[in-house]
């Protein structure tokens, strides 16, 4: 039988998602966790590999045994072995032919910042900050936003070291909301290239800033060449919401 897995994980502590051999991934500790509950090496697939210091309220990853433990059992089974920063928040049998990575149709990420010109501790692990208060126009950052709705060639939106075939994405849903100072960036698409989303938030941030105008947004979009003063924010501020199948 598939197993399937709901996974939430502070990323601060992790080399990433997929296993590696200079620092401790999730990966490697969920399959750590099965196999001091089962006794079998088993490998599980994720819905994708975020990347060191990324966290997941949703990450999907799946499995297949031959033991007898009912699969909605797993969650309880593994989070007595798993430390405090990994969690299963649902484990279930998955339909015939289901793959994490393979057979997933939709990914949410979010971004999150704070704008202080001080580092905020109580937010900081979570968040992004950003600084420069006075220049932000959240307006500016909400009217960018929208350039990236639909079918594009994201090479410019993605960091060397990127092994996608293809560049092509599909970005089904972009918001942008600010309440106090913290300012969210949710976007669902498809499929994400290295960093994507993470890029996107910081070219939103720098348009905000009146350091970049849409014409050179729309311009990247266009040729695939990045420029150079266009940031890649922090790790820390990004969450891999949700996976839907």
């Amino acid at each position: 039988m598939t197993v399937k897995l709901t996974i939430s994980y502070d990323g601060t502590d992790f080399c990433g998602w997929q296993r590696q051999k200079n620092g401790v991934s999730v990966q490697e500790t969920v399959e750590n966790a099965l196999f001091a509950v089962t006794g079998d090496k088993i490998k599980i697939v994720g819905s994708g590999r975020t990347d060191a210091g990324v966290h997941a309220e949703g990450q999907v990853a799946s499995f297949r045994t031959d033991k007898t433990i009912p699969p909605e059992k797993y969650a309880k089974a593994l989070n007595t072995v798993l430390p405090q920063n990994v969690k299963i928040i649902k484990s279930e049998l998955a339909p015939d032919g289901f793959d994490a990575c393979r057979t997933a149709k939709k990914k949410t990420y979010e971004f999150r910042a704070y704008i202080s010109d001080t580092v905020l501790p109580l937010l900081d692990r979570y968040s992004t900050r950003i600084t420069d208060y006075p220049k932000i126009d959240f307006s500016k950052m909400e009217s960018a936003a929208r350039l990236f709705l639909g079918t594009h060639d994201f090479k410019a939106f993605s960091s060397s070291g990127n092994s996608s075939l293809t560049t092509v994405r599909t970005i089904y849903d972009i918001a942008v909301k600010k309440s106090g100072n913290m300012i969210v960036i949710t976007v669902t698409g498809n499929g994400f290239l290295y960093n994507m989303v993470r890029i996107i938030a910081g070219v939103l941030v720098a348009v905000s800033k009146g350091e970049m105008e849409e014409d050179e947004v729309i311009k990247m979009l266009d040729t695939g060449v990045k420029p150079m003063k266009v940031k890649t924010l922090s790790a820390r501020g990004l969450f891999l919401k949700s996976v839907e199948y």
